[in-house]
């Protein structure tokens, strides 16, 4: 059995505080994927969850939500996942009485996890602990959880797939920051850097749950048969990478800058998700089911396109500063919310691509 933490990773954590381009303010898109899926938890929870059989032997329940940000959507997920877990026992066909819950919110080293813990509710019904540490290797001890929840965070590869810039690989991602209307050798690398990620994911997470233990993902996805060009991340990804390549040709960046960026996150399909978790072994699929959290954003969002430019600064913004500088970054971000109505014409072409949708809800139970 090792001890050893896991390694230190590419880190990029959301915008801390509770500033103007601050995560706290600028979440709500990722809220709505939330909502979507409370209804989703709340039922595989009341049907899937064998309460007695894995707390047996302790009076402790053990949650971990992994890549919680600085709150407050990590907040109200839990608040969810409780919910339907006192439902369940107070519906009267529990054994066992109703035990202490203790909740563990993980991201990277460098999150703001001062502005989380200011903002925990002051009634929680539950012990906190922040885990600092990548998620894509173990934070906890083996079998010691009995519920993990992850929602918009295993998008985020460890790292870029090194040939991207290499420019005598064909995978050479050049005058782009994506893999969206990439070449296939760089969607390939792109595929094959998450596969790896999800794997060691899925190892991590197999240890520390007990047997029978659940963990659910909120994931964004690309509906089988759609190209990553026609869903709304692919589309947003292309728009900044057009407003930097504008910028390297007016002498504001050089283009060699634009080559030797690429964004580390990867949009994966349910058909990737089922063969990755056979591949691992230790799961069974409890539930698999699309969404579609954007469709209901865009038309409950008057400020659609200038609030979606002020959250991919939120979530983003620390992505290109740590490669472009804070000048460069602050001009791109403020022509992204300057074109915010010319992006928001080009999503809703998307839009009619997506009914199958593009938020993944996976249910797992350990074996």
């Amino acid at each position: 059995m090792s001890n050893k933490a896991n390694p230190v990773l590419e880190a990029h954590p959301m915008n801390g505080g509770d500033g103007t381009y601050s995560y706290t303010k600028n979440s709500y898109y990722q809220r709505e994927a939330a909502n979507v899926a409370q209804t989703l938890i709340g039922d595989v929870i009341g049907m899937k969850l064998d309460i007695n059989k894995i707390t047996s032997s302790t009076n402790a329940f053990c949650i971990a939500d992994l890549g919680c940000s600085v709150g407050p959507n990590s907040f109200v997920s839990v608040e969810n996942i409780l919910e339907a877990i006192k439902h369940k026992y107070q519906s009267g066909c529990m054994s066992s009485q109703m035990p202490e819950f203790q909740v563990f919110f993980n991201d990277h080293a460098g999150n703001d996890f001062n502005t989380l813990f200011a903002n925990f509710p002051p009634t929680r019904p539950y012990f906190a602990a922040g885990v600092p540490g990548s998620f894509h290797g173990r934070l906890f001890p083996k079998s010691s959880l009995h519920f993990v929840h992850s929602s918009y965070a295993t998008h985020w590869l460890s790292k870029v797939p090194e040939e991207l810039t290499d420019k005598n690989s064909p995978a050479w991602n050049k005058g782009k920051i994506h893999y969206t209307t990439a070449p296939e050798e760089v969607v390939n690398a792109y595929a094959a850097q998450f596969a790896k990620d999800m794997a060691t994911f899925l190892e991590a997470r197999a240890q520390e749950l007990v047997v029978g233990g659940m963990m659910m993902l909120i994931m964004q996805a690309v509906p089988t048969g759609i190209p990553h060009s026609r869903v709304p991340n692919g589309v947003m990804f292309d728009f900044l990478g057009s407003i930097l390549m504008d910028m390297a040709k007016e002498g504001v960046i050089s283009e060699a800058e634009v080559d030797s960026f690429n964004l580390p996150v990867y949009t994966t399909s349910p058909k990737e998700i089922g063969e990755l978790v056979e591949r691992n072994g230790c799961f069974s699929i409890e539930r698999m089911e699309s969404t579609s959290p954007w469709l209901a954003s865009k038309h409950s969002n008057s400020n659609y396109g200038k609030t979606l430019s002020m959250s991919l600064r939120a979530g983003m913004e620390g992505v290109f500063k740590s490669h472009f500088g804070s000048e460069i970054t602050n001009q791109l971000f403020n022509r992204l919310c300057d074109q915010s109505g010319q992006l928001t014409h080009q999503l809703e072409e998307s839009y009619s691509c997506c009914r199958e949708g593009t938020q993944l809800f996976v249910a797992l139970k350990r074996k």
